[in-house]
């Protein structure tokens, strides 16, 4: 029982930070809550579809496409939605709202393109899990594992040493300063939008793999990306990776003496502990006003 306790932690925790990777990079660095992101990762989820089962692509070609697809609308949703409503000195509340709305939009169009019901992109029979350690794991949520370990090296690589990487950090840390030294504050957008939507869109081709798809898969992954960069502080990659950790073992330890249906409530009263207690999360410094 506790070794599988144990693997259903680490894939839960896994999943949670492959989304809330995406949302967090976005977030740190245009400051505003991009919750559209969780209909991009259903978006990813659905592209997959159909390019796979219904265009019939080869499988890896058919996952290519979708995350390239998902990464386009991305950069297009920041190009031509938010940039007029920054141009236009928008405020991070308009920004939400405007979010919000594409959300709907997208959830709106999936669910009249493809119908309600559930939609997979497994092919062959479902077969009994593989056993580890005296508990069972399939192979998907094998992948699943490795691709978080995966992209959050990736990730950290990038934000760290990379060119780009380094002027997304200069824009999150100071958007004014970082114009002074002649970085182009719209490119980077354009960057973290895109390369936040490719993670969304990898998070829901996985899911949809391991699960299967329907059009509102995209809220509750949504909601744990946020409450796992709130535990874990914002735009600190290894504080997200121990809040991901945190949240699985709390939902996952729950799942075993309680209902279902009280893990999301579990994760929204650790959000509440936080913010209460520790609003900079893990490994966040609290903030200092000063005044000239």
């Amino acid at each position: 029982m506790f070794s599988q306790l144990i693997i259903n932690i680490i894939i839960s925790a896994s999943t949670y930070l492959i989304i809330a990777l995406g949302f967090n990079i976005i977030y740190s660095t245009c400051r505003f809550f991009h919750f559209a992101h969780g209909a991009i990762f259903t978006l990813g989820a659905y592209f997959s579809f159909l390019f796979y089962s219904l265009l019939k692509f080869d499988f890896f070609s058919s996952f290519l496409f979708s995350i390239l697809s998902v990464a386009i609308l991305g950069l297009i949703i920041n190009r031509y939605i938010y940039f007029p409503i920054r141009k236009h000195q928008g405020t991070s509340l308009i920004l939400l709202i405007a979010s919000l709305g594409i959300y709907l939009i997208i959830q709106n169009l999936i669910s009249f393109s493809f119908g309600d019901d559930t939609k997979s992109v497994r092919s062959g029979v479902v077969k009994e899990g593989l056993e580890l350690f005296s508990a069972r794991i399939t192979p998907i949520q094998i992948v699943i594992i490795i691709s978080a370990i995966v992209l959050v090296a990736i990730t950290w690589l990038i934000l760290k040493y990379s060119t780009i990487g380094k002027a997304s950090r200069a824009v999150a840390n100071n958007p004014k300063l970082s114009e002074i030294y002649g970085i182009n504050k719209e490119r980077i957008y354009n960057f973290v939008f895109a390369y936040g939507s490719a993670l969304a869109a990898i998070a829901g081709i996985l899911s949809a793999l391991d699960t299967d798809m329907t059009p509102t898969m995209g809220f509750r992954p949504l909601m744990m990306g946020v409450i796992v960069m709130i535990i874990g502080g914002v735009g600190n990659i290894p504080g997200i990776v121990l809040g991901a950790l945190l949240l699985g073992f709390a939902q996952n330890l729950a799942a075993w003496y309680l209902p279902s249906q009280w893990q999301d409530a579990i994760a929204f009263a650790i959000m509440l502990v936080f913010l209460l207690f520790r609003p900079q999360g893990f490994f966040g410094k609290p903030l200092k006003k000063a005044e000239i």
